[in-house]
């Protein structure tokens, strides 16, 4: 009879103690842990930023840009008060006159000296030169080349053509850095410009 009960008893505490370990709280599954993630590097933003989204300090692209970087290059043309030649309405002499040329360049200053030549505001001042045509003209260190058209309205008789070649020598020969003229007629040398007067190549300064 006591072994019986002592059975028991064992038994009810072998019960008891296994409802209680039933009770024990579990270890939280891992989905209840903290997991750290990791993001793809192409997504975070790194200390390489692009150059296009760096702020600059110079030129128009940031506000610290200076004085100099606004400022505009001067107008480089140059005006001179020159000396050109003409001649009278019965072509008996030559006229000095005075103009003003503008230029950029000393080529183009010898340019717009023939084309002062060319044309005269006063209808007591004839022009020697006005039906003639400037191809081209060059200047390289002391001399000037210039080849021109002659169409057959713009020759002129032996007094015309002296004067003509002494204005063109005035005209140029007032430049101190000029010491010769060659003359060319659509890229030839001719022996007379217009057939009455000797053409010297190149036309040299006295």
């Amino acid at each position: 009879m006591n072994r019986k009960w002592w059975s028991a008893g064992i038994l009810a505490l072998v019960v008891v103690l296994g409802a209680g370990c039933g009770n024990k709280p579990q270890a939280q599954p891992n989905d209840g842990q903290s997991e750290t993630v990791t993001v793809p590097t192409e997504n975070v933003p790194t200390e390489n930023v692009p150059e296009e989204n760096v702020p600059t300090t110079n030129g128009s692209g940031g506000g610290n840009s200076t004085e100099g970087d606004q400022q505009t290059p001067a107008d480089a043309s140059k005006k001179e008060s020159i000396k050109v030649y003409f001649t009278d309405p019965e072509a008996m002499e030559l006229i000095e006159s005075t103009t003003e040329i503008t230029f950029v360049n000393e080529s183009q200053k010898y340019e717009e000296a023939f084309k002062a030549l060319q044309k005269s505001d006063n209808a007591e001042l004839i022009s020697l030169w006005g039906k003639i045509e400037l191809l081209s003209l060059d200047f390289k260190g002391d001399a000037i080349t210039m080849d021109i058209n002659l169409p057959d309205e713009a020759r002129l008789g032996s007094g015309g053509e002296m004067f003509a070649l002494e204005a063109l020598q005035n005209t140029m020969f007032q430049f101190d850095e000029v010491k010769s003229v060659e003359l060319l007629v659509n890229g030839a040398k001719i022996e007379s410009l217009m057939g009455h007067v000797d053409l010297e190549h190149p036309m040299m300064k006295n």
